[in-house]
């Protein structure tokens, strides 16, 4: 394959407790488009088939039959995807991604349901470092829906909600049980429910923040994975920056919670044209 011939690839990156996919064009001169993309919570059901049926959803909306596809790359757990062409490591997906959303930024911060991360990467998004959290849930997304589910509201709410804090109380960053029990402390005392999510949103951005200054982060900072869009973790992200007069951008996108999948399709991209310049065959489905 040469410069000028289009590539069509799809990235799955299949998380803990959601299916991510996107499907990306690259023109060959440098020009990448995202065509469609969609995010599906799991629910306790077996990924494969959450991930079929997402798979076959983004096509849909991009116009596009599985056949059309020139590489199928998977990422996150996706080993477990039989029809897939590659797989790659998450720092990686996740960094280019998050390159491909802003080109501007120097390292994300992907916050998952069990664990989150801080990674360093270049201008061509090579990872040069990294830091993640110890075991303890506390710092994660499903500690969070775990605390909604207890206070009543939904994950779509407590961004919005913990913005209009006018008094957020303290709440242990060091274990997830240790937390829940603090909420339950919270309620009983009668503290409100945006002071509660504010303080809970505190306490896992210090945790987030002290992952970015260990890894050296400098300058603009993508937030990834589910709790990319909660706009009150991230406001509270900015704060402590603000706080302790760090030289970190907290940026988010519209389309963060699919960096992964995006970055996943277009290394699969570069491999299929690096094979195919080579002279190598393959087709979707089978590992390359």
């Amino acid at each position: 394959m040469s410069a000028g011939d289009v590539l069509t690839t799809a990235g799955i990156d299949v998380g803990s407790s959601a299916i991510k996919v996107a499907i990306m064009r690259d023109d060959g001169n440098g020009d990448e488009t995202m065509l469609a993309g969609m995010s599906r919570r799991l629910r306790r059901r077996d990924p494969l088939p959450v991930t079929e049926l997402t798979l076959d959803e983004v096509l849909e909306k991009a116009g596009l039959r599985r056949d059309e596809l020139d590489y199928i790359a998977t990422t996150g757990e996706g080993e477990i995807v039989d029809f897939r062409t590659g797989h790659f490591y998450g720092m990686t997906t996740h960094a280019r991604g998050a390159l491909f959303l802003d080109p501007e930024v120097r390292a994300i911060v992907d916050i998952g349901a069990l664990h989150a991360r801080a990674v360093l990467m270049d201008d061509r998004a090579k990872v040069l470092g990294y830091r993640m959290t110890s075991q303890c849930a506390s710092g994660s997304g499903q500690f969070l829906e775990n605390i909604c589910r207890y206070l009543g509201v939904t994950i779509a709410e407590i961004g919005p909600l913990s913005k209009q804090a006018d008094d957020p109380e303290k709440c242990s960053s060091i274990c997830a049980v240790l937390a829940e029990t603090d909420v339950i402390n919270m309620v009983s005392r009668g503290i409100s429910i945006p002071n509660i999510l504010k303080g809970i949103h505190l306490s896992m951005a210090g945790r987030y923040f002290r992952l970015l200054t260990s890894a050296k982060a400098e300058g603009a900072v993508m937030v990834n994975g589910g709790l990319a869009m909660d706009v009150g973790l991230v406001a509270a992200l900015r704060e402590i920056g603000e706080e302790q007069d760090a030289n970190l951008d907290i940026r988010t996108h519209p389309d963060s919670v699919l960096a992964g999948a995006i970055g996943a399709a277009l290394w699969g991209g570069f491999r299929a044209r690096k094979l195919r310049d080579a002279g190598l065959t393959f087709t979707p489905g089978g590992t390359a």
